[in-house]
C-alpha cells in the first residue's frame, strides 16, 4: 500500500519532468541565430549567436574597448600613450584591459624563452612589415635595433590608483597584434556568456572561440586553411576542418604576409631573439587553447621557434593543442598534429 502510495505521488513529478524537458527541446531551436559581421583591428569579424536580441551594438561597444586599449593605429589608445612615454596607467577598463595583456604577454614570453615578444615592432618595421618599408637592414642595424628589443626591457608596477609601466629603453615600443586579436574575441565570448548565450561563435580575423552547437545542430566546424603564396588572400583551400566546440582556436602562417627581395623571400614572422625573418619549414601553426589570446600568442611562438621546439613546448603544456602544417625534405606539404587533438580532425 505504501508502495502504490508513493507511486500516485511519483507520477505527477515526472510527467512534469517530462513536459519540462519536452519544452526545453521544442524551445531551444525555436531560438533564431543572429549574425553580425564588422570591422575592427585591421580586418574583420563575425559572430554568430543563438538569442532573440541583436547585441551588435554590445559587440561593437566591447570592441572598441579593446581598440582604445591596444590598437597601434589609435592615437588615443592606452598602448599609443606608453609607446610615447606615458608611464602611468589609471583604472578604467580599456587600462586593465592593457594591464591584462601585458602581464600576459610578458607571462608567455617567459614561457617561451623570448620567443614571443611583443617589444618586436622595430625589428618586424625595419624588415618591411609595419609602419615603414624599409627592407633587407644591415648586419649593424639589426644590432642597433634590437639594444631596444626585449620583452626583459618592460616592468609593471602596481599602484593604489592602477600601475607604472617602466621602459628600459625610451626607444621601446610595444606591438600587441599577435594577441590582441585573439583577446577581442574572448572579450566578446565573454559578453555572450554573461548574456546567458550558451551557442555561439565569435570569429576575429581568423581567430575564433566556440561555445555549444551551431546553427545546425551540430558541433562548430573550423576550417584550416592550406598554406600556399597568397600575399593577396585570394585563395582559400581547406587543408582540413576541426570540429571545435567549448574551444579557442587561432592561426599564425607566413603564406599571406611577405615578398621577394634579389630572389629571397622574406616572411613577416620575424625572430625577436635574432632580429632576422625565420627561415624554417614550418609553415601555419592552428593552436586551440581554453582562451583565444593564449592560443593566439602560442600560434605566433610556434611558427618563429619551428616544429621540433614547438612540439618540446606542447609537452610541458598538455592544455595546448596544435596542427602543424610544414613543408617536408621533398617540399611537399606535411602535417603534425597533437596526439590529443585526433579526435577534433575530421578525416
Amino acid at each position: 500500500m505504501t508502495n502504490k502510495k508513493r507511486l500516485i505521488w511519483q507520477i505527477p513529478f515526472l510527467i512534469f519532468l517530462i513536459a519540462g524537458a519536452v519544452y526545453i527541446i521544442r524551445q531551444q531551436p525555436s531560438l533564431p541565430y543572429q549574425k553580425n559581421y564588422g570591422e575592427v583591428f585591421g580586418t574583420f569579424y563575425t559572430v554568430t549567436y543563438q538569442s532573440e536580441l541583436d547585441l551588435q551594438e554590445e559587440i561593437e561597444a566591447e570592441l572598441k574597448k579593446v581598440d582604445d586599449a591596444l590598437s597601434m593605429f589609435n592615437e588615443r589608445s592606452v598602448i599609443s600613450r606608453v609607446n610615447r612615454g606615458d608611464s602611468v596607467i589609471g583604472d578604467s577598463e580599456e587600462e586593465r584591459m592593457f594591464l591584462e595583456v601585458l602581464q600576459l604577454a610578458q607571462n608567455i614570453s617567459h614561457e617561451t624563452d623570448g620567443y614571443f615578444d611583443i617589444t618586436v615592432a622595430p625589428l618586424v618595421n625595419a624588415w618591411g612589415f609595419g609602419f615603414r618599408t624599409e627592407q633587407s637592414p644591415s648586419i649593424d642595424q639589426i644590432d642597433s635595433i634590437r639594444e631596444f628589443v626585449g620583452y626583459q626591457l618592460i616592468s609593471c608596477r602596481t599602484t593604489e590608483g592602477g600601475a607604472v609601466v617602466t621602459k628600459g629603453d625610451p626607444r621601446l615600443m610595444l606591438d600587441c597584434s599577435a594577441i590582441a586579436k585573439g583577446y577581442g574575441t574572448d572579450v566578446v565570448a565573454n559578453l555572450l556568456r554573461n548574456k546567458g548565450i550558451k551557442d555561439f561563435m565569435v570569429e576575429i580575423g581568423g581567430e575564433v572561440v566556440t561555445c555549444g552547437i551551431s546553427p545546425s545542430r551540430l558541433p562548430w566546424r573550423i576550417g584550416v586553411t592550406k598554406p600556399v603564396d597568397d600575399s593577396l588572400s585570394l585563395r582559400n583551400e581547406v587543408q582540413t576542418v576541426l570540429n571545435v566546440t567549448d574551444r579557442a582556436m587561432a592561426t599564425s602562417g607566413n603564406y599571406r604576409n611577405f615578398y621577394y627581395k634579389d630572389g629571397l623571400k622574406y616572411a613577416h614572422t620575424i625572430d625577436p631573439r635574432a632580429g632576422q625573418p625565420v627561415q624554417h619549414s614550418l609553415l601555419s601553426v592552428t593552436v586551440l587553447a581554453d582562451n583565444c589570446a593564449i592560443a593566439d600568442a602560442y600560434a605566433t611562438s610556434f611558427m618563429v621557434m619551428g616544429i621540433d621546439k614547438a612540439k618540446e613546448l606542447l609537452e610541458r603544456h598538455p592544455e595546448l593543442m596544435a596542427y602543424f602544417i610544414y613543408s617536408d625534405a621533398n617540399g611537399d606539404l606535411a602535417v603534425w598534429f597533437s596526439p590529443s587533438l585526433e579526435e577534433y580532425v575530421e578525416d
